[in-house]
């Protein structure tokens, strides 16, 4: 499998590498704009505009939702490039996960109602599916002649406390489903919650709140794959940082009149963490390579995000480790890798997680 960069994802990496990078220097370790510009924790609105504006959102989106017909991959490459600056955009819920979904399965009424003022940079999605953590499952979705109600609560809906509209996975008579809810409908609640690494999050409570069902259990599979795979694009940005920062502080911080980076110890875990790297990037490349030729696989990125929890753990403690205090002062720049690091260990899944399902699925093909 030939993992060469296409001209499209270095182009869109390229401009994404260069507003954010901009937007980066700009802000300080908080993550707080200079100009005190915030219209939500853990969102920018300036800066999804500018995102917009530069055609970043919509580039890397099918040609029936008017992007340039390009996809995960191209998806991929800039999610890294945000995972890198850990810049507040909701690029994997509006973008990679929520307008893709509503292409993929809704038609051209949904598509101007919900996506097209994503694009302008005016509304964002956010996305819950998958796993089995408490809250999880717990919304039930009534169809009647009349349209569709849900009811319930979900838990830690990430980019929950600003989003415009939610895509949520709910329990149907006929099994599991993907819904879109409105913001303002009535008899929806939503409560800002503070994670380890931001307060983007939220606890939504639904009491009979008028939903549309966009698709049945195929949708749902979809939706927590392409899920899945942007939080590996993500930790991959994030971890190729936190090394790069560590490395740097190895070769300037002195102990004993050298540089700590020259001490044998170090040397290894740095080592270490690099092949933790390249192993994520190269588990992400072959899963999305898969998903964007439309091929089976499940097996892929069940094992691209093992190594997303796993490496992401080891490289997480090597680079504040190796800083020492510095690593976990909130403070310093390491500790929001740190903590963006463990929040991806864990979505949709940790390690161990995705081992049972690779244990599943190999059962599968052996009966």
């Amino acid at each position: 499998m030939d993992f060469t960069l296409t001209e499209a994802q270095q182009d869109l990496a390229g401009l994404a590498k260069q507003i954010l990078g901009d937007w980066s220097d700009k802000n300080d370790n908080s993550g707080r704009s200079a100009s005190g510009l915030r219209d939500a924790p853990g969102f920018d609105a300036d800066l999804w505009h500018t995102l917009a504006g530069a055609g970043l959102l919509d580039a890397a989106l099918p040609k029936s939702l008017g992007g340039s017909g390009f996809d995960v991959l191209e998806q991929a490459s800039v999610l890294i490039e945000i995972g890198r600056t850990l810049a507040p955009a909701p690029y994997s819920s509006s973008i990679a996960v929520g307008a893709c979904a509503i292409a993929e399965f809704g038609d051209e009424s949904l598509t101007e109602r919900y996506v097209t003022p994503v694009l302008r940079g005016d509304a964002t999605i956010a996305v819950s599916v998958g796993d089995s953590s408490p809250g999880r499952a717990a919304l039930r979705c009534t169809e009647t002649d009349t349209g569709a109600t849900v009811s319930g609560s979900r838990t830690v809906v990430t980019a929950g406390a600003f989003a415009t509209t939610f895509l949520l996975e709910a329990t149907t008579a006929d099994g599991p489903a993907l819904v879109l809810i409105d913001r303002a409908a009535v008899g929806l609640t939503t409560t800002a919650q503070r994670l380890v690494d931001t307060d983007d999050a939220a606890l939504l409570e639904l009491d009979n709140v008028a939903a549309i069902v966009l698709s049945r259990a195929e949708g749902v599979e979809w939706a927590r794959r392409r899920a899945t795979l942007a939080w590996c694009a993500w930790q991959l940005g994030v971890l190729e940082k936190a090394l790069a920062l560590t490395a740097e502080y190895a070769r300037t911080r002195r102990q004993f009149d050298k540089p700590i980076g020259s001490f044998q110890a170090v040397r290894a875990r740095l080592a270490d963490a690099y092949i933790d790297v390249e192993a994520v990037r190269l588990t992400l490349w072959q899963a999305a390579a898969r998903e964007a030729a439309g091929l089976p696989a499940e097996q892929e990125i069940a094992t691209a995000k093992f190594w997303t929890a796993e490496a992401g753990h080891r490289v997480a403690h090597t680079a504040v480790h190796i800083h020492g205090g510095v690593g976990i002062d909130t403070d310093g720049p390491m500790n929001r890798y740190f903590v963006a690091a463990k929040r991806a260990e864990f979505s949709l899944g940790g390690a161990t997680a995705q081992l049972r399902v690779l244990g599943d699925l190999l059962g599968r093909r052996a009966a």
